[in-house]
């Protein structure tokens, strides 16, 4: 039986469907989605869990219509503005992990500048994955290596070598992963930091997604039994 998990990752998936079934612009959606952000940040807030990666924006969604990839970098500079206050208020470190280098400058700065506010809180931390995939950070950390290896660098190339080489190098793995609106895929979220994560996938669309909702999966994985490759003793 686990307890809390420690860290939580969401692909929060369904914000243009559920504009759609509304009649409304996919970027209605997007809008929308920021309340279920607040519902999941109070309720890892009040379950103790200390981590939360939140698959934000991909490097795929680069290929997305060009008014909704400029909407929702709009978007992740007002929710800082409007959010700060509570961030702080609440003791939430932002961080953000991906190829930030890709990114609208302002939408850099305004990360950079919300993640030196935020780093001394300790309540819980909020990664934000921005313009991430997992095959762009295993690129980036091949380079890196071969970078090292071509300065004279010997160390044994292992897992704890390739992990201090990722995005995600300073944070535990997930624990849990949930994806939302109805599809069973991971649509290359942390796939080498998942390796043993428990996988949950809800048909609720990312808007309607609610702190209740956050509960229940937790819930279950209190219930799951994790072996990490080994054998379970109790059978």
């Amino acid at each position: 039986m686990n307890g809390i998990p420690r860290h939580i990752g969401i692909i929060m998936d369904g914000n243009g469907r559920w504009a759609v079934e509304r009649n409304q612009p996919r970027s209605f959606g997007h809008i929308h989605g920021a309340d279920a952000v607040d519902e999941v940040l109070r309720g890892c807030l009040e379950k103790g869990v200390e981590y939360l990666t939140l698959y934000a924006f991909s490097t795929e969604n680069n290929k997305r219509p060009e008014e909704e990839v400029t909407g929702l970098m709009n978007l992740a500079i007002n929710t800082v503005d409007e959010n700060i206050d509570r961030l702080m208020g609440n003791g939430i470190r932002i961080a953000v992990i991906g190829n930030l280098n890709a990114l609208r400058p302002d939408v850099v700065e305004k990360y950079k500048w919300c993640m030196k506010k935020t780093e001394k809180n300790v309540n819980l931390t909020v990664v934000l994955a921005l313009n991430y995939s997992f095959r762009d950070e295993i690129v980036r950390a091949v380079k890196d290596i071969v970078a090292e290896r071509e300065n004279g660098k010997t160390e044994i190339i292992d897992e704890k070598y390739i992990s201090n080489h990722l995005d995600t190098k300073n944070y535990p793995d997930p624990d849990l992963i949930i994806r939302t609106g109805g599809e069973y895929r991971l649509s290359n979220f942390l796939l080498w930091q998942a390796s043993y994560a428990e996988l949950l996938f809800c048909k609720t669309l990312w808007p309607d997604f609610k702190k209740e909702d956050l509960f229940s999966a937790i819930e279950e994985y209190s219930h799951r039994k994790r072996r990490f490759g080994l054998i379970d003793n109790n059978k």
